[in-house]
């Protein structure tokens, strides 16, 4: 009876002894501290039309650059610009020494008329043996000598009057004149030299600068699109200067490459610019954007809510409640630092921009001020 009066009374205190702990168990746990939010940069989940572009580096090139030479050899006595001078085509440029030209010109008239002097002799006395002959008064040989020598000074004639042309054609080439409308660059050869004819460097090189061109290369995948789409259109080139303040020049897509550079897997470009501000000068490098078309209605974040993943990519989408979950999203094509989701987001929805890594599906935010989220608590976006 003792052993078993004892047995109940060790129960009942081990009993008693477990209800105390687990009832300190539980202050403990009522007592411990909840985890702080996480901190985190959010933004809105926005629809609108976004043009789909192609970005590249472009240079500028001139619309035609012409090399000034001579094509006759003399003593450049004439320069009637300064170096850098915008010209217009037909402005005289050059002038070279007339003298020897003009005395060829005129031996070669000179030599003209007394040749039509002899011809006109030989064909006068042709015909007056040609009547002889009729008469039996002269053989017949001694006809046929006289028109011979009648047709080589008619020949001789004609070669004459080539001469006198050239002779002109060679003094007309002592003034040079401006072929194109542009702006003169560095003059190479100064007044006083004896230049000669095609003669390697030239005078001086104009470029064209209204309109201009910007040559630029895009990857291959894009040829089939551009191609279609060129050929309902022209297609919009915009070319930004690096730190240039003003709006980046417009143009349009005037010219794509008959072929892909295997080397680099690219296409090559152009762009035609009207250029009246001459913002773009030959061999700068500028920022090109090519639109290719609008996506109407396109679902878009920026780039740095696109999250890698094992299972590919997703986003931290906040709810109502303040807590995030991992959300898995597809991604059709990204520009100027934001994506166009095709499935995973709707518009008004608030996704996590910056803060991610402390992030696990159903932590509690706090949203930092930043981007252009609208705080969940105030039911503007939500799950």
């Amino acid at each position: 009876m003792v052993t078993s009066s004892r047995r109940r009374t060790e129960l009942t205190v081990t009993a008693f002894c477990v209800l105390v702990g687990l009832t300190a168990c539980d202050r403990t746990k009522a007592a411990a501290p909840q985890a702080p939010p996480v901190p985190v940069i959010a933004t809105l989940v926005e629809q609108k039309d976004i043009p789909i572009q192609v970005r590249a580096i472009g240079a500028v090139e001139a619309y035609s650059t012409v090399a000034v030479k001579t094509q006759i050899t003399g003593e450049l006595i004439g320069v009637y610009f300064k170096e850098g001078d915008d010209v217009k085509k037909g402005q005289i440029l050059f002038t070279l020494d007339k003298r020897p030209f003009e005395a060829e010109l005129k031996k070669q008239e000179s030599n003209l008329v007394h040749d039509q002097a002899q011809a006109a002799n030989a064909r006068a006395q042709q015909k007056r043996y040609e009547a002889l002959v009729k008469a039996g008064v002269v053989s017949s040989e001694a006809y046929d000598q006289f028109a011979t020598s009648a047709s080589a000074l008619e020949a001789a004639v004609e070669a004459d009057k080539a001469a006198v042309e050239n002779a002109r054609v060679q003094l007309q080439y002592c003034s040079i004149y401006s072929p194109i409308n542009g702006r003169t660059g560095n003059l190479i050869v100064h007044r006083g030299n004896m230049i000669k004819a095609n003669d390697n460097p030239p005078l001086v090189n104009i470029n064209q600068v209204q309109p201009i061109y910007v040559t630029f290369t895009v990857p291959e995948q894009y040829l089939g699109e551009i191609k279609q789409l060129s050929a309902h259109g022209k297609l919009r080139v915009e070319a930004a200067v690096p730190n240039d303040p003003h709006v980046p020049a417009a143009g349009t897509l005037s010219f794509f490459d008959n072929s892909v550079d295997q080397t680099t897997g690219t296409i090559k470009l152009k762009g035609e610019f009207v250029n009246a501000d001459r913002r773009l000068w030959p061999g700068q490098y500028v920022d090109t954007v090519l639109t290719l078309k609008t996506q109407s209605n396109a679902i878009t974040v920026p780039s740095q809510a696109i999250q890698n993943g094992q299972q590919g990519q997703f986003v931290f989408v906040i709810k109502k409640d303040m807590t995030v979950e991992s959300r898995p999203v597809s991604i059709l094509q990204g520009m100027d630092g934001n994506v166009i989701v095709q499935k995973g987001l709707v518009a008004g929805e608030q996704v996590v921009t910056d803060g991610q890594l402390r992030l696990v599906p159903g932590a509690r935010v706090e949203i930092k001020q930043g981007g252009n989220a609208t705080s969940a608590s105030n039911g503007t976006a939500g799950n």
